[in-house]
């Protein structure tokens, strides 16, 4: 009898099936690709707000302190030389763009810093204005994030009695979400790293073992961070219930989200080196961008229909797997 309910079990849902539900779902809505569409506007031709007179003002005296501290020249020097090559190509705008939840964005490359509508007027932080510039461009970054995964969880898993959360309730879930999901990244990163850190000066085998066990367990920590949204925008749980319900989705179906959550990143990351071929200051650059926010908002749809359809088929499996159940068919 056991035997016989198991091969009736029904199969999960399909990778490929739920990916192309979510391209056909944004293909026939495309008004949802419009806020990651002018956020990579804004990214492109808007202005630039960088870092670089900041750390110019401090630098001779940090520098300074190094020397009297001991700390070798060519160390100091290779400091400096990546100071170089990355602090004055850095646009503090980026962090509109915030994690678990945000609004997709395409990383223009920053080597010509025209555009087609000539140069972007440059803004400049101070250090007094550095920290508040920050709090501000995080707190609208989840403020937007929150409204699109709104706009697109409606659209991609629409439900009857209520089709989506409220703004207020998703705007307010984001931040809880994103602020604890930083908490546990920096309670079990810095350890690791730490860790990682003390093998590698003992021995390079035995780091390269350790590293391959983090890749190995990562999943156990991806997943559930990855479908903890979900359950706020999905099933209007609330952050505390969401992560258990990701728990539970990790628990019962990890090999298939693994599998499902690396198809994302391939595709994503993988069409990031298309959208980035036409130079910046070249109109052929909209293509780049119009294509970069489709196809997101078409995964992130795709992943709110996966999500959807493995929960009610957990369910259902779980249903017919207890004790109960199996009373009533004998």
């Amino acid at each position: 009898m056991e035997v016989s309910r198991i091969e009736n079990l029904p199969p999960p849902p399909g990778i490929i099936s739920s990916i192309k539900a979510g391209f056909d779902t944004i293909a026939s809505h495309i008004t949802a690709i419009l806020m990651p569409l002018l956020l990579n506007l804004f990214l492109w031709l808007g202005p630039r707000l960088q870092m670089n007179a900041l750390f110019d003002s401090i630098k001779n005296e940090v520098v300074g302190i190094w020397q009297r501290g001991g700390v070798p020249a060519q160390d100091i020097q290779r400091v400096l030389d990546f100071y170089e090559s990355t602090i004055p190509h850095i646009n503090l705008f980026w962090l509109l763009r915030t994690l678990p939840i945000g609004i997709s964005s395409l990383l223009l490359p920053q080597e010509a810093s025209s555009t087609p509508l000539g140069d972007p007027a440059t803004l400049q932080v101070s250090a007094l204005t550095f920290p508040g510039w920050i709090l501000l461009l995080t707190f609208l970054g989840w403020v937007g994030g929150g409204l699109y995964f709104r706009s697109v969880a409606w659209i991609a898993v629409p439900n009857n009695e209520e089709r989506a959360l409220r703004t207020f309730r998703a705007i307010a879930q984001t931040i809880l979400v994103s602020i604890a999901c930083g908490i546990i990244l920096l309670t079990i990163g810095m350890p690791l790293l730490l860790l990682l850190f003390l093998v590698t000066q003992l021995n390079t085998f035995l780091a390269n073992l350790f590293i391959l066990f983090l890749s190995l367990g990562s999943m156990w920590i991806i997943v559930p961070l990855f479908f903890w949204p979900h359950g706020v925008f999905v099933k209007k749980q609330n952050f505390v219930t969401s992560i258990l319900s990701s728990i539970q989705l990790t628990r019962f179906t990890l090999p298939t989200s693994s599998m499902f959550i690396l198809t994302i990143f391939l595709l994503s990351f993988g069409l990031n080196f298309l959208w980035n071929i036409p130079p910046e200051d070249s109109w052929m650059t909209l293509f780049g961008i119009f294509g970069h926010s489709f196809v997101t908002t078409a995964l992130l749809a795709g992943s709110f229909i996966y999500y959807r359809d493995m929960s009610v088929w957990l369910q259902s499996v779980i249903e017919k797997l207890r004790p109960n159940s199996t009373i009533k068919q004998a």
